[in-house]
């Protein structure tokens, strides 16, 4: 039965040849012409769980080992790439198992630590110490530097937002703190950044320090849902990548806290990953990378805007850009392999590496968009008559 449902699955390779060992010593292949790539599985176990859980017994086998995939592993991303496998084959008498993490308020500061508080030291060996920023950047052209692109995608957003001197700002999911302390550095602004990351508080706290900027602006560590209970309001608000964390089901309380800190005539930025259509989360995603996070669609959020009396003015579709500053992380993370060992081992490095070319995968082929909103709370039709202002130097 595991056989056949890999024959099965790979039915669907159209490009590309995929040679796969199997524990008893047979090999068969798939396919045909390049890219050519060599699967070894060593127990049986594998194709057992793969037909109750696909993505989720895969993602284990490669962490633990149980699985090896021939070099150059590169290959097996331009596979993929050339062939989008619907990894949900029925296979009659067998029910698959997709047990999800459910994302409450109660539980969404573990779910955040479990991944953003694996340390600061850990994200600063692959992500540009100029920015810190883990979102995606923003390219003029393709020979950017990582950092310069992190940087221009700030400025972008900060025209989005027409932000302008003496204006407040709310950075709700602030990560590092560096979009904070550029609005503040560069327009003069004053604002708050929140996170559920000790880590990222702690690091962005120490950063406004450093540069001067600790009167103009802070950083809590606090649940987003809690500025409910707070009277202040800013005339920005802007969420960098906290969206894909917020849950399935709970996107109506983003917007209400939006619309309880946001001035009347705000405008506000949301920038988070997006699909084309609604879909549950990744189960192996779910359980090690991203506990509780859901991908929303693009229709989902904006049919979501009018019922909340939020005018959208501008969206952007970024996902080129996450594919090649994806790519940038990864090329990183890969020169920081012995490094990365020694701090964790190797099924930790094996599982991060998988979750940065499977996230670069999805960008690459389409499957994922990074989405950008610019909105204004209100019936305020004052707008540029042109898009010319994102565009000035």
């Amino acid at each position: 039965m595991e056989k056949r449902f890999i024959r099965t699955l790979l039915k669907q390779l159209k490009h590309g040849t995929l040679k796969i060992t199997y524990w008893d010593g047979e090999t068969e292949t798939y396919g045909h012409g390049a890219p050519k790539v060599h699967i070894t599985l060593h127990d049986r176990k594998v194709l057992r769980k793969m037909v109750k859980s696909p993505s989720l017994a895969l993602g284990e086998a490669y962490t633990e080992g149980t699985i090896t995939i021939a070099e150059p592993f590169e290959n097996l991303l331009k596979l993929s790439e050339l062939n989008p496998l619907n990894l949900n084959i029925n296979i009659p008498g067998v029910k698959q198992v997709h047990r999800l993490n459910v994302n409450k308020k109660r539980s969404q500061a573990k779910q955040i630590a479990h991944h953003y508080d694996i340390g600061n030291d850990f994200y600063s060996l692959w992500l540009d110490k100029e920015t810190m920023m883990y979102t995606c950047a923003y390219f003029h052209t393709p020979k950017d530097s990582l950092a310069k692109a992190q940087v221009q995608k700030v400025d972008h957003v900060l025209r989005k937002l027409q932000i302008g001197k003496g204006q407040s700002v709310l950075d709700i999911g602030c990560g590092w703190g560096y979009l904070l302390l550029r609005a503040a550095e560069k327009y003069g602004a004053t604002g708050l950044g929140v996170t559920l990351s000790r880590e990222q508080q702690a690091y962005a706290t120490a950063e406004a320090k450093r540069r001067g900027l600790d009167k103009q602006v802070k950083f809590e560590y606090l649940n987003y849902q809690d500025l409910l209970k707070r009277d202040r309001t800013y005339d920005r608000v802007v969420s960098v990548g906290i969206l894909e964390h917020v849950g399935a089901g709970n996107h109506q309380t983003y917007f209400d806290v939006v619309n309880h800190t946001l001035k009347d005539g705000g405008v506000s930025v949301l920038h988070s990953i997006t699909h084309q259509d609604e879909s549950p989360s990744d189960p192996w995603i779910d359980k090690y990378i991203f506990p509780g996070g859901y991908i929303p669609s693009v229709r989902e959020i904006t049919s979501m805007m009018p019922d909340n009396k939020f005018y959208l003015f501008d969206y952007e579709n970024l996902g080129q850009h996450y594919a090649m500053t994806i790519d940038h992380w990864w090329k990183n993370f890969e020169r920081q392999k012995d490094t990365i060992i020694d701090m964790y081992d190797e099924s930790f490095y094996r599982m991060w590496r998988l979750y940065l070319i499977g996230a670069r995968n999805t960008f690459k082929v389409g499957s994922a968009h990074l989405s950008q909103w610019t909105f204004k709370k209100g019936q305020d039709p004052s707008w540029p008559l042109t898009r010319e202002y994102l565009y000035k130097k």
